[in-house]
């Protein structure tokens, strides 16, 4: 009887030493903090609003050649951009989204109305984002741009079926690892930061990942719509760590049409 318990406590116990370690668990407190412009680099500098591989690609391409050692940076960093826009994501907008592509940034409602920006350009906005995990199951994304607020669901909550499109939309997250996903959809038609319009069957996934050493915030987009898309883009944008800064209200904004009717000189 002894050397049938001993036995199996033995086999219980290999078991135990050769089962796959648990996954980690994903602790929000990572991406918790206030994160704001991109670091003093090459790929941060090109990333400060948003890139793409195609872009990085070109740019360091172009660093990489000795013919271009003269060449100012920011003269290298506008031709990868070009290069960005022509060979990326011009060949993947659709007839209906070419037909007023590229925008002028002259009719941008938010400098002629001073209207809040929408989903696909207020992700990839310049300066801080603040992130908090609440209480209630969900995370909330503060921007420093329009001093915007946006509320991502950890819950798995569907969006409303009766629920109209919004600025943001309905954004759902979960943990893959120590990787925050956000899906979004139900976005109002607006227009992206590439100068081209979006309808409302736009779809967002992103991915948020801290670096190695804690000091940068990496996302990356993949963004679908079927109105203007042929293909799904895929972005990138870079934050560096700086819990010392604050978002203050945006208050400063002065239409253009104000301006132009003669007033705010």
């Amino acid at each position: 009887m002894l050397l049938k318990w001993s036995f199996g406590l033995l086999v219980l116990v290999m078991a135990a030493c050769t089962s796959a370690p648990p996954e980690p668990k994903a602790s929000p407190s990572q991406l918790e903090g206030m994160w704001s412009d991109p670091p003093a680099t090459a790929e941060g500098t090109f990333c400060f609003f948003a890139c793409t591989e195609v872009g990085l690609d070109r740019l360091n391409a172009l660093l990489d050649d000795p013919a271009n050692d003269a060449r100012p940076f920011p003269e290298l960093q506008a031709e990868a951009g070009k290069h960005q826009r022509e060979n990326y994501i011009r060949p993947r907008l659709t007839d209906a989204a070419l037909e007023t592509y590229p925008l002028d940034p002259a009719d941008d409602p938010g400098f002629l109305r001073c209207e809040p920006w929408g989903l696909a350009r207020q992700m990839f906005a310049p300066h801080q984002v603040e992130i908090r995990q609440r209480a209630d199951d969900r995370i909330e994304l503060r921007y420093g741009e329009w001093d915007a607020l946006r509320t991502v669901h950890m819950d798995g909550r569907p969006r409303p079926a009766a629920q109209a499109p919004t600025l943001f939309g309905h954004s759902v997250g979960r943990w893959e690892g120590e990787t925050l996903v956000v899906e979004t959809a139900g976005v109002t038609a607006d227009i992206t930061g590439w100068d081209f319009q979006h309808s409302d069957g736009l779809r967002v996934i992103e991915r948020f990942t801290r670096s190695a050493d804690g000091d940068t915030l990496l996302l990356t987009a993949t963004i679908e719509d079927p109105w203007s898309l042929r293909e799904p883009l895929v972005f990138k944008k870079i934050w560096r760590w700086a819990p010392d800064q604050q978002i203050t209200p945006y208050e400063d904004c002065e239409p253009a049409e104000e301006f132009s009717r003669g007033k705010g000189q």
